[in-house]
């Protein structure tokens, strides 16, 4: 029997993202899990994001969501009221290409209460070789997916230490490409590799108390995804369904894509306190992409 949450290839092959319910989100017992201590979320307007922005709502943190979409923050938003969850959540339109917009969001966030936790998600995926990948597509890639987390970490971390205990974490999205390469990602794979040195650096400097994690996933069926498929289909002159069962999950032992919820559900541990030796280390759920082989 397949759990609820995951999601696997119909016969009609349809992929749409799974909708949202507050019984797929994680709820943990934490003394810092109170309408006080206050969460970043970088690409909360959709995804990944906008999973763990409703997700950390759900264990009463306040949440202030970072996006260029404000459509799709007023949505998480909306999700939060609609599912009548404790915790506050403020969106903040946020151009993470901008070290003004970043500035201000972090400070923002501070403003709302102690800062404690920063979940850096937001991404970008282009597909192309590196003979052929356009040089403004790599800026701005790897500007969003690695020079976004470390800024974003800076600005964020003396906010955390003046806690009164200095207690948080800054949690930072990587990959299985984080741990391997593929074809035709090349600046997604870098920006991954970069965010492995970038979370073990917050943890060498974070005095214990302050901690740095990653969490790294395989193929998750988000809008991101979607377009993904269709990119790598266009690319390798093979159909979307190939795309999925073959090239995605042709390595996987789990034949199923991870839900948001259920990355979001691996932040919100993270942070807790259930976790507190995560530090410096990585969050591997991938469905034995890279540790298993034929």
């Amino acid at each position: 029997m397949r759990d609820a949450n995951s999601v696997c290839m119909s016969d009609d092959f349809e992929l749409t993202e799974p909708e949202l319910t507050p019984e797929d989100l994680l709820v943990l017992e934490d003394p810092r899990f109170t309408e006080e201590s206050v969460a970043l979320v970088t690409g909360a307007a959709s995804g990944i994001g906008q999973a763990t922005a409703v997700a950390l709502a759900a264990n009463g943190l306040t949440v202030v969501g970072a996006d260029v979409d404000e459509d799709g923050l007023t949505e998480t938003g909306d999700l939060i009221a609609e599912f009548d969850l404790p915790g506050p959540y403020h969106p903040i339109e946020t151009d993470l290409t901008s070290d003004d917009d970043v500035d201000a969001v972090v400070e923002a966030a501070a403003e709302q209460g102690d800062l404690r936790y920063v979940a850096n998600i937001a991404g970008m995926q282009h597909i192309d070789p590196i003979a052929e990948f356009p040089m403004d597509k790599y800026d701005l890639l790897t500007d969003i997916m690695l020079r976004a987390p470390f800024y974003t970490a800076k600005r964020a971390m003396a906010h955390i230490r003046e806690t009164d205990d200095g207690v948080g974490a800054i949690a930072n999205m990587s990959s299985v490409h984080g741990h391997y390469a593929t074809q035709a990602k090349p600046a997604y794979i870098t920006a991954k590799h970069g965010i492995t040195g970038l979370t073990r650096a917050i943890a060498a400097e974070g005095e214990g108390s302050l901690r740095g994690f990653s969490v790294s996933v395989g193929y998750v069926l988000t809008p991101l995804m979607v377009n993904q498929i269709r990119d790598t289909a266009e690319e390798r002159g093979i159909s979307e369904q190939e795309v999925v069962e073959d090239v995605m999950l042709g390595q996987a032992r789990t034949k199923e894509m991870m839900t948001p919820a259920e990355v979001a559900n691996l932040f919100v541990f993270g942070f807790s306190s259930h976790a507190s030796h995560l530090n410096g280390g990585d969050l591997l759920f991938d469905g034995g992409y890279t540790t298993t082989y034929e």
